[in-house]
């Protein structure tokens, strides 16, 4: 009975150990792409294999070969240069780009880039690309011609990036500044400008000043050859009328006025006073 036991016993632990090794084995000759990935395979024998694994569970063989796992999703990265414009000014420019690899190339970015490839050849390109772009504009077109720069940017970048199996979603400027010598030149152009608008703004008020000053001697010559003529045809009867009506208003003017005494012309007001009222 016992040794019946121990063969028993024997027995599972001989399938324990086999079911353990089957296991390991299943283990290592399987691995999984997750959503979003590729995976790469190398072969100790043959090098990068040339087809890539999609999304899901894949069998290899074990210690022969080995999967590598990319990222495929679009990824943003920003890149900044400093570099000249085309009339010699300094400028900070930062662009933001949304990469991925090309999935049909995968093999061919893992044997010449590896899996970093983004940090190898972004910085890079992106560099080159601003340089050579930016030095076509001068410093005031980068700002009035920004979509056009921008646009001259991607497409540069793009046909560059593709050179390396990588592909562009999006590129775009997210910065743009000037030093200290462009920003003191551009402050002084506005001031020069204000001036120039307010010397205009002076010259044409002096010259409104004249024509009016022209307008108003015209009309005083107009009313002065009338009232000439009107005397040559009413002799001086229209004098004795515009002096009979110069005094009614001054006349009217006095009336109003609570500060004026008349007076009689000629007599003389104080020998007309009673003796006793002239005593007090």
């Amino acid at each position: 009975m016992a040794a019946n036991i121990s063969n028993v016993l024997n027995n599972v632990a001989k399938w324990a150990v086999g079911l353990g090794i089957a296991g390991s084995l299943a283990q290592t000759a399987l691995f999984t792409v997750d959503g979003g990935e590729r995976a790469v395979l190398f072969d100790r024998l043959q090098g990068v294999m040339p087809d890539t694994k999609s999304e899901g569970m894949h069998f290899l063989i074990p210690w022969l070969q080995s999967p590598t796992i990319f990222d495929i999703r679009t990824r943003p990265r920003s890149i900044s240069s400093v570099t000249g414009t085309k009339d010699l000014q300094m400028v900070n420019i930062t662009l933001r780009v949304l990469s991925k690899p090309d999935v049909d190339h995968l093999p061919d970015i893992f044997k010449n880039l590896g899996t970093d490839y983004d940090e190898r050849v972004l910085p890079s390109i992106g560099n080159e690309v601003l340089k050579a772009v930016v030095a076509q504009f001068d410093a005031s077109e980068l700002l009035t011609q920004r979509n056009q720069v921008s646009k001259k940017v991607a497409e540069t970048l793009m046909a560059r990036a593709k050179e390396f199996n990588i592909l562009m979603d999006d590129v775009a400027i997210t910065h743009l500044s000037f030093g200290e010598e462009f920003a003191r030149a551009i402050e002084g152009k506005q001031v020069a400008q204000q001036d120039a608008e307010r010397s205009k703004f002076v010259v044409l008020r002096s010259d409104q000043e004249r024509k009016a000053a022209v307008i108003k001697a015209e009309g005083e010559s107009e009313a002065a050859q009338l009232i000439s003529d009107a005397t040559k045809a009413a002799g001086s009867g229209l004098i004795e009328l515009r002096r009979i009506e110069a005094a009614r208003e001054i006349a009217q003017n006095l009336a109003r006025s609570r500060n004026v005494a008349y007076l009689p012309s000629q007599s003389n007001m104080l020998l007309s006073l009673n003796p006793q009222q002239a005593s007090r």
